[in-house]
């Protein structure tokens, strides 16, 4: 089986540690964890490796956070992946810091990632994870808040919050998308 796991972000140095990147944060702990490489081709950057039967496509799209579903339509009809084996992996504002809530369909919550994506494949019944990253902002500061970097203390926090993100992909891999949340939710 393949599966195609999107990480959503915005592309350029001066986003790479903010909340809004949290997709590329959580995929790049993946990579790292799995020793394999992101390489750029075309809609974005990809690594893949095998986790048991299952093979991954790890996709980081460089077409700007409301234009993903460009990139997620192209990487699963060249890849040939069905629907129900893509996870996109995305910042929350309305979840506490670190929080885990994996979906197998819904709405977008108001994520422009989110919509774009489903404007783009046309269902939003496909795997989501939100990442909790907090809403702790005064009333229309949402996009400097998002665009900002964590604190100290959600950073320090982040690589063990990241490792469990790893461990609910290759659960979603490999025991599906019901099980895993089961185990995953709210943790």
């Amino acid at each position: 089986m393949k599966y195609l796991i999107v990480g959503l972000g915005n592309i350029g140095a001066e986003y790479q540690d903010t909340r809004h990147n949290t997709g590329f944060k959580l995929l790049d702990a993946f990579a790292k964890a799995s020793n394999i490489v992101f390489s750029e081709g075309r809609y974005g950057a990809t690594a893949q490796c095998r986790v048991k039967n299952a093979e991954l496509v790890l996709l980081k799209p460089n077409t700007y956070m409301n234009l993903s579903g460009n990139a997620v339509r192209y990487w699963l009809q060249a890849e040939k992946i069905p629907v129900e084996n893509l996870l996109v992996l995305v910042d929350d504002i309305a979840l506490p810091f670190g929080t885990l809530r994996l979906k197998g369909s819904g709405g977008a919550g108001g994520h422009n990632g989110l919509k774009n994506i489903e404007a783009m494949i046309g269902t939003a019944k496909y795997a989501r994870l939100r990442f909790g990253v907090g809403g702790n902002f005064p009333k229309g500061m949402q996009v400097d808040y998002v665009l900002g970097n964590f604190s100290a203390e959600e950073a320090a926090a982040f690589p063990e919050r990241a490792a469990l993100v790893c461990e609910l992909i290759k659960s979603f891999c490999l025991a599906g998308l019901d099980l895993t949340m089961t185990q995953f939710n709210n943790k």
